[in-house]
């Protein structure tokens, strides 16, 4: 009985230690309401960068369904610095393949899909950072979305 607890208790801590991520500095995702994304309702994200030296990446995550009716999503990035000052990037996320495979990682009718939008970056001030992802389809509703992420990570 003990032995069985000692080797499930050291199985439990492999499998904790192995999904952690140590290069993960933020990483949130928002629910999108009806899986209907309104053009005027961003996913809002806020974080603290305290190294301006370390090298990030900055990473999109969308959980999109099958009846999502585009290949790809153009998506406005707002970020606002601790300052105050504000830069506004416009991304494009490929979903699809030309022939409508899905990309993303699926499990039935919904996949995950992580974009790469920003590599070996530095923040140039600490302190708060504010973040806005709104959609930008040219479509005041975009059905098929069920969640919008942001995901920060050091690149080295």
């Amino acid at each position: 009985m003990m032995r069985g607890v000692s080797i499930l208790a050291i199985v439990s801590l492999i499998v904790l230690l192995s999904s952690c991520d140590s290069k993960m500095v933020f990483d949130e995702s928002h629910p999108i309401s009806e899986h209907n994304w309104k053009s005027a309702d961003p996913a809002r994200f806020e974080f603290e960068v305290k190294d301006t030296l370390a090298l990030h990446n900055f990473y999109i995550n969308l959980r999109n369904g099958e009846n999502y009716p585009y290949s790809n999503l153009f998506v406005f990035v707002e970020m606002e610095f601790p300052n105050g000052k504000k830069s506004t990037d416009t991304v494009e996320c490929v979903l699809a393949d030309p022939l409508g495979k899905w990309y993303g990682d699926g499990s039935g009718s919904i996949y995950d899909s992580r974009i790469l939008y920003k590599q070996d970056k530095r923040f140039p001030l600490s302190g708060r950072y504010k973040l806005n992802i709104y959609q930008g389809m040219r479509k005041e509703e975009l059905p098929g979305i069920y969640d919008v992420g942001f995901r920060l990570a050091l690149a080295k």
